[in-house]
């Protein structure tokens, strides 16, 4: 049985004895390159090929019979038309090979120099004439020679059609001849990123608008990074398994390629779509790409956060497969970039605080409603901690949200999805958010609801008492604020005071009716053995009432009753006390 070795080489034979035209003379020499061999003619290889004519001539074996050229550029497929070329028989010469005959002829010494009209000089018009003639013509011979090099390099091949595919992909951007208008990017898309570096840098030398290169750019990335940078909102991204299952050679390969993409983004933040930063962001931080790569891209997507929808937020934030959540640092670094960007422009502004500037830029207020919304999408994550929480949360300046309502939102879908939270954590949730900017609609909810710590509940009650007192309608006005948020904590802080007081007293009033009836069952036995006495003895109570006096937690205060006589049984004791803070 003939095996697929065996049938190369005879179908090697075969094609070279159909055009071998002196069957009456035998071939003289085997031509060997890589496992083809080719049995020729010694006079007809030597007429064109002065390569070949000083291997004879300086063998020193009597005879040649056996030459081996397998590093010859192209292969057997290229050898094999340069030998046609020197028996006169004729071939077709294509975009797709004349980079390769050039080398070959070059590699063989095929020159005019040696033999008039030789193979050189035949591809070299056909380059001129042809090839370079066009875009998809200069690509497609662009694309060959990237198994070429260096000899393409150095026969200037790889510099005649980087400065063809450079002026014709600017013309068509100016002036498109074609539809869709960006088809010259389709075209470019195809070669290698060292080939297309060089373009985009030489179309940049050209003036090319920055909206041109990111057009290229984007074509370019979605091609030879398809898996990783298209959209995967849907749950069509790659599964966790296939991305552990991939090479590392080729993540590798991918990780070169994407810096290399963000290393040619021109300089203009705003040339990129945003969906197309945010996959190009979450495909750098899943190939672990290098920290200026991925600094670079947060940058850009910080510039125009503004723009960026929750869906975009996101795609940064969770897997391929949409099971977990990556490292959120990257979305905390846009945000503050974010923040930062908007201070400066409020310093420069002029204004006079910078702060309350910023805060009511309608750029920072889009951004606070966008993180607010954000956070309610990622807040059922497991893997969200308080502390990842409450740090994008307090990104945002507080003054820009016009209300929390949305904070409160995710604030509540994360209680409910973490219901084994206790009290202290629910509290430090709850810290960024701000009950009193909360909607009428938001503070009746936050009023039943059970998850919230009953200072978020008290804030909510408390605020809607204050409105009523002063006689305002719910949401058309609201009283000072800071003025507000002073007494609110100021009398919550009573009435945990108050509470404190009430059990204490009552742990007290426990503890001497224990001492009493401990005191009564002693005094029952001695009471018939002390008789009458002359004078009133103070009793055991009235002994612990002094003492606990002075432990009066009002001693300091208005209402010091430390230094009161015993003799104060006299007095109206039918009339109860006022207490200011009791809240019974």
């Amino acid at each position: 049985m003939a095996t697929p070795l065996n049938k190369r080489f005879s179908s090697a034979k075969e094609r070279t004895g159909q055009w071998v035209f002196s069957q009456e003379i035998p071939t003289d020499i085997v031509v060997a390159v890589g496992e083809a061999n080719f049995p020729l003619h010694k006079f007809m290889l030597v007429a064109k090929s002065n390569y070949i004519r000083k291997l004879i001539i300086e063998s020193k074996e009597a005879d040649l019979t056996r030459i081996n050229l397998s590093n010859i550029p192209g292969g057997p497929e290229m050898f094999e038309k340069a030998a046609k070329f020197c028996y006169g028989v004729n071939f077709e010469i294509t975009v797709h090979n004349v980079a390769a005959l050039r080398c070959a002829a070059e590699f063989l010494q095929m020159t005019d120099k040696y033999c008039e009209n030789n193979l050189a000089g035949r591809t070299e018009d056909f380059l001129s004439q042809v090839a370079l003639s066009s875009l998809s013509g200069a690509v497609v011979v662009l694309k060959s020679c990237e198994a070429l090099l260096p000899l393409a390099e150095d026969l200037l091949i790889v510099q005649r059609c980087i400065d063809v595919a450079t002026a014709k992909a600017c013309y068509e951007a100016n002036f498109p001849c074609r539809t869709p208008p960006n088809w010259w990017t389709e075209e470019l898309s195809i070669i290698d990123i060292e080939f297309f570096s060089r373009i985009i840098a030489a179309m940049k030398k050209r003036g090319a608008k920055a909206l041109t290169i990111a057009s290229a750019l984007i074509t370019y990335t979605e091609r030879s990074l398809r898996d990783l940078v298209r959209d995967h909102s849907a749950g069509n991204g790659t599964k966790s398994s296939d991305a552990q299952s991939t090479n590392s050679q080729v993540r590798y390969q991918q990780r070169e390629l994407l810096e290399s993409i963000v290393s040619l983004m021109p300089s203009e933040k705003a040339a990129f779509p945003i969906n197309f930063l945010c996959c190009l962001l979450r495909s750098a931080i899943f190939l672990k790409a290098s920290t200026s790569c991925k600094n670079e891209l947060e940058k850009r997507v910080s510039a125009v956060l503004e723009h960026v929808t929750v869906d975009d937020l996101l795609v940064l934030s969770f897997t391929y497969d949409g099971e977990r959540l990556f490292d959120l640092e990257s979305v905390r670094k846009i945000i503050s970039g974010f923040v930062e960007k908007e201070k400066s422009m409020a310093v420069f502004s002029g204004s006079g605080d910078f702060r309350e500037s910023c805060s009511c830029s309608p750029a920072m207020h889009r951004v606070a409603k966008t993180v607010g919304t954000y956070l309610g999408e990622i807040a059922t994550s497991g893997e969200l901690s308080i502390s990842k929480f409450n740090g994008i949360a307090n990104l945002v300046p507080k003054g820009s949200r016009k209300v929390d309502d949305d904070l409160y939102r995710a604030i509540d879908i994360y209680l409910k999805a973490h219901p084994n939270l206790d009290e202290i954590e629910r509290e430090k949730i709850c810290s960024s958010m701000d009950p009193l900017k909360l909607s009428y609609e938001a503070r009746v909810h936050a009023s039943q609801n059970k998850r919230l710590p009953v200072q978020i509940v008290l804030h909510a009650l408390y605020y809607d008492q204050l409105k009523l007192r002063s006689g305002l309608d719910n949401d058309r006005s609201t009283p000072d604020a800071a003025a507000t948020r002073n007494q609110l904590q100021a009398d919550v802080l009573l009435i945990k005071e108050n509470e404190a007081l009430r059990s204490e007293l009552t742990r007290m009033k426990l503890y001497i009716s224990d001492v009493q009836k401990g005191n009564n069952q002693a005094g029952t036995g001695s009471s018939s053995k002390s008789g009458t006495s002359g004078h009133k003895k103070h009793t055991f109570f009235s002994s612990m009432s002094k003492t606990f006096g002075k432990l009066n937690p009002f001693k300091h205060g208005s209402k010091d009753t430390s230094n009161i006589d015993d003799d104060v049984a006299a007095m109206d004791r039918t009339k109860p006390r006022r207490r200011r803070f009791s809240i019974s």
